[in-house]
């Protein structure tokens, strides 16, 4: 099982920007695809984006063109950068891994070890 640890939430205001690390417990992300996750309260979780092995990037319709997927294998650190933040974008954020490196996908099922989530709160 592999190890995701997550940092980098707190509280901006809107129109701000924050961005969130995820750390693995080792060289994984060379062979994983790693996607990131949010869950609202009283919401079901849903996917943001994600990122295959070659580097390939998917997104959500409602974070593209705000947020922004991105790796350093060499750190084994996932990053998710995100611009122009609104009340809605307000969840726990979550990493994972899949182990079907070549596939980047939003489904939830692909994805076998989980971080345990850090909070982005974002006041109007």
């Amino acid at each position: 099982q592999v190890q995701l640890v997550e940092s980098g939430g707190g509280s901006v205001q809107a129109g701000g920007s924050v961005r969130l690390s995820c750390a693995a417990s080792g060289s994984i992300y060379t062979q994983y695809s790693m996607g990131w996750f949010r869950q609202a309260p009283g919401k079901e979780r849903e996917g943001v984006g994600c990122i295959d092995n070659s580097g390939r990037t998917l997104y959500a319709d409602s974070v593209k063109g705000r947020f922004t997927i991105s790796k350093e294998n060499a750190k084994n650190t996932l990053s998710l950068q995100m611009n122009s933040l609104q009340p809605e974008d307000t969840a726990m954020y979550y990493c994972a891994a899949s182990k079907l490196g070549s596939l980047c996908a939003l489904s939830q099922s692909l994805y076998n070890s989980w971080g345990q989530g850090t909070q982005v709160t974002v006041s109007s």
